[in-house]
């Protein structure tokens, strides 16, 4: 059996304050592009109205198409290019103007259509319409922010049942830190949120999570066999063993959704584009993420079971400097390197 990053013994948690910069700056970009370019783009699932993908015999002016459209009183149409030059979206979330008409959003469509049909005539074919409420769209985004709220409280307290309170909070920052990356992402690449879009932010909720609770579980193993082994140390040494493991996992999941992002078109494209930048975020988050909180929550709230020495010697190997300094048999303070990670995998 082939055997992949195999007794490594990586410093991963040295770098923290990196991968903390990273986020922070991700993050960032992503509320510049909502400041900048608006709101989220959502689909509309959350918004409300009509929404019709129309393939044309020869690609048509996109101008002339808004044009047609607002004569015939569909006024701020979306109109945006679906697949080919040939395919279109054509969205109208005009909430006022559905609601004037007399079936609701059934009868946008029917002028959108009528008002193509005058314009082109056989010149095109509805692939498909979907058509949404209002109050449909507020009650579904509302649903949609609980599903998220009540999968992460879920997490809280399975690990604070199975592992212990410290173990949870520590994973369900990381997680969170994992679902505002994401959405900083999709903000940032314009992804249109739609209930498919939702369904991948649910999926890697659990998918983090699990990678979390592995790393996790090695090193609640650890703490019991190695009582004296410093946290810092001990930490670092657990997420080398689990490393083999979330390597083929992560690569394995990626070459799925990958396949997802070429083969599967327009309608699961967004999810695709979610799963695959959310598979390097969970494993950039159980590492350099979940790792350094949890040590940082044992260092400010210690168990019972864990000696004074190893929180003093975490602290101290967390620092930048590489001197310590220690009470020298004379009663004088003297520096001394603080001694380098040693444990084999």
């Amino acid at each position: 059996m082939i055997r992949i990053f195999h007794n490594t013994s990586f410093d991963f948690i040295k770098w923290w304050r990196h991968a903390a910069i990273i986020t922070i700056a991700f993050m960032v970009l992503g509320l510049a592009s909502y400041l900048i370019k608006g709101p989220v783009n959502y689909s509309i699932e959350f918004t409300g109205g009509t929404l019709m993908q129309v393939q044309f015999t020869t690609p048509p002016n996109v101008a002339d198409l808004r044009s047609t459209l607002d004569a015939a009183g569909i006024h701020g149409a979306e109109i945006q290019e679906f697949g080919t030059s040939r395919d279109f979206t054509i969205r109208a979330q005009d909430q006022a103007q559905i609601e004037r008409q007399a079936s609701a959003a059934e009868g946008v469509s029917q002028v959108i259509e009528s008002t193509l049909r005058t314009k082109y005539a056989d010149g095109f074919k509805i692939i498909r319409v979907e058509a949404v409420g209002p109050k449909v769209g507020s009650e579904l985004r509302r649903g949609a922010a609980i599903a998220m709220l009540l999968a992460s409280m879920v997490t809280l307290i399975y690990l604070a049942f199975r592992f212990e309170w410290r173990f949870g909070v520590a994973a369900v920052l990381s997680t969170a830190h994992d679902v505002l990356v994401t959405l900083a992402f999709i903000k940032i690449a314009h992804i249109e949120v739609s209930l498919v879009v939702v369904g991948g932010i649910l999926t890697l909720l659990g998918y983090s999570g699990n990678d979390t609770i592995i790393i996790f579980d090695r090193v609640r193993e650890n703490l019991k066999k190695a009582r004296k082994e410093p946290l810092y140390d001990l930490l670092n040494r657990s997420v080398n063993e689990t490393l083999p493991r979330s390597i083929l996992t992560h690569t394995t999941t990626l070459a799925a959704t990958l396949a997802l992002l070429v083969f599967a078109g327009e309608v699961l494209r967004p999810f695709a584009w979610v799963m695959t930048f959310g598979i390097f975020v969970a494993t950039f988050s159980s590492i350099y993420v979940a790792s350094p909180l949890l040590l940082y929550i044992e260092q400010r709230f210690p168990r019972s079971d864990v000696g004074k020495a190893q929180l003093v010697s975490a602290s101290a190997r967390a620092k930048p400097a590489a001197e310590v300094e220690m009470e020298s048999p004379a009663g004088r303070k003297s520096p001394v390197r603080a001694p380098k990670a040693t444990s084999k995998a």
